[in-house]
């Protein structure tokens, strides 16, 4: 029988996991990927999602900024209600599920820590009172002018979007408070107006959770270097690590790290049947 050729490092993850008590779940924009969710690493990946903001110039980096919902907002909720509908109609791929199922056997479950605006935990199945989206969530509208410092559920927003020309073609949603444009509950880059109320809820709850825990391990997930925020803060919380990333699983100078290059749907599967040989399910 062959064996895996990250057999070593899947066996010392197992380790880990039988040995905490919770697990923290850190997932950056790799996780997504094997749902069938767009990759947008570079301007070639974001370009071939989005031909029409190719012909325009438009990179992902210039898309997401609120300025365009000030000025072309047709354009900028074309590019998001696009997402928004697309996030909706995907479905979360089994590593979701594999994460949940470990996650029900410690004794403290799991707590999610994400920069995914997708909503794909909480579609899984995971509890929306343990998760930090620490750039907010599509599935949320703000006032892009915040007259209030308030959230929305964007529950009654069904976009219509014109592909080719990435353009919203019904109404644009609208704050309930002052009927002025409703943007997206994201935090964008350069964004000063970013309402932070419903981030901050979930930041306590995590620090109750952190203070609850005695031997809690990350599991991180697809957490590149280009934006580190998912990367540096599950390196902060100095307890064991296990980094699944396909292209960056390189460690740190804690001994701690345990690396696996893959992507993550793969070394969940994997990991699973390693926990399944130590009789962990």
């Amino acid at each position: 029988m062959t064996q895996h050729p990250y057999s070593h490092a899947l066996n010392k993850a197992a380790e880990l996991i039988c040995s905490a008590d919770s697990i923290l779940i850190t997932a950056g924009a790799g996780m997504g990927v094997d749902s069938g969710l767009p990759d947008f690493r570079g301007d070639d990946g974001f370009w071939r999602a989005y031909p029409a903001l190719r012909r325009a110039g438009l990179s992902f980096i210039d898309m997401a900024s609120p300025i365009h919902f000030q000025k072309t907002p047709h354009r900028a909720w074309g590019f998001y209600g696009h997402r928004l509908a697309m996030y909706r109609e995907t479905e979360p791929h089994e590593g979701f599920y594999i994460l949940r199922d470990i996650a029900a056997r410690l004794e403290h479950g799991a707590f999610v820590f994400t920069s995914n605006v997708d909503g794909h935990f909480g579609k899984a199945g995971f509890d929306d009172s343990r998760m930090v989206e620490c750039h907010g969530s599509i599935h949320y509208l703000q006032c892009l002018n915040t007259c209030q410092s308030e959230v929305w559920p964007a529950t009654n927003f069904t976009p219509q979007v014109d592909e080719q020309r990435c353009e919203l073609l019904n109404d644009t949603p609208v704050c309930p408070y002052c009927s002025g444009i409703a943007r997206p509950n994201i935090l964008m880059f350069n964004d000063w107006d970013w309402v932070e109320a419903r981030s901050e809820q979930q930041h306590h709850a995590l620090g109750l959770w952190r203070r609850k825990v005695r031997a809690p391990v990350v599991i991180e997930l697809g957490a590149g270097t280009a934006l580190p925020t998912i990367r540096y803060f599950g390196e902060q919380q100095r307890v064991p690590l296990i980094r699944i990333n396909l292209r960056e699983a390189q460690g740190h100078h804690r001994k701690e790290i345990v690396s696996l290059p893959m992507r993550a749907l793969d070394a969940l599967t994997s990991l699973h049947g390693a926990l399944d040989g130590r009789g962990f399910f």
